[in-house]
């Protein structure tokens, strides 16, 4: 018998800050992340957040195998960018939050050209250009997936409602820390006395 992992956060955290609330359209890429055995009544796919436990762990780990400097993190959407901005912070990594001008994975002779070696998207849908670049620059890509998501050129999904304030904000707190922890750069107490995650939320 494997042994229970306990989650980062209890499960009810997850479900307050409505990590687990989809769309309600689902990819074929993204149905195995999905929670079936419940429904809600809403029509919205629910998303299995012993997955998105499991999936936070395993991005923190893949990170950790880069310089932090060579890490970008991207959000377009604005309920993203507060926690992407403040989650590169946290662990050292380029950000672009808001616009991501067309060439900057691509074209060196842009003042905003940047070579990173892994690429973390807030959204797939709303960060294509910065995924199609980071593709076509032969850069691995992360992606935070809602239900709605295709895994087309996402080299490693975290499933997470990518679109509510509250979701976004804890999936990045989380992300963070566990990163810093596999690190040996924080506790989880220490970081927990440093960094509320109601200070991640995006004020959009």
């Amino acid at each position: 018998m494997t042994e229970q992992v306990a989650p980062l956060v209890p499960f009810d955290m997850y479900r307050t800050h409505a990590v687990h609330i989809g769309t309600n359209q689902k990819s074929a890429d993204m149905n195995r992340f999905l929670d079936t055995d419940r429904q809600d009544g809403t029509g919205l796919h629910l998303i299995d957040i012993e997955k998105t436990d499991e999936r936070i762990r395993v991005v923190a780990s893949f990170l950790n195998r880069y310089d932090p400097s060579r890490v970008l993190v991207v959000s377009a959407r604005q309920y993203g960018q507060r926690p992407a901005r403040k989650f590169a912070q946290a662990i050292g990594a380029k950000r672009i939050v808001g616009r991501f001008i067309p060439g900057t994975l691509t074209n060196p002779r842009l003042s905003s050209y940047i070579e990173p070696e892994v690429l973390m998207v807030t959204d797939p849908s709303a960060d294509s250009q910065a995924l199609n670049e980071a593709i076509s620059s032969g850069i691995p890509v992360i992606g935070i997936c809602d239900a709605n998501n295709t895994l087309r050129n996402v080299d490693l999904a975290l499933p997470a409602n990518n679109k509510g304030r509250r979701s976004l904000s804890l999936v990045y707190w989380l992300l963070a820390r566990e990163t810093l922890v596999l690190r040996g750069e924080a506790t989880y107490a220490d970081w927990e006395r440093s960094q509320d995650v109601d200070d991640w939320e995006s004020t959009f």
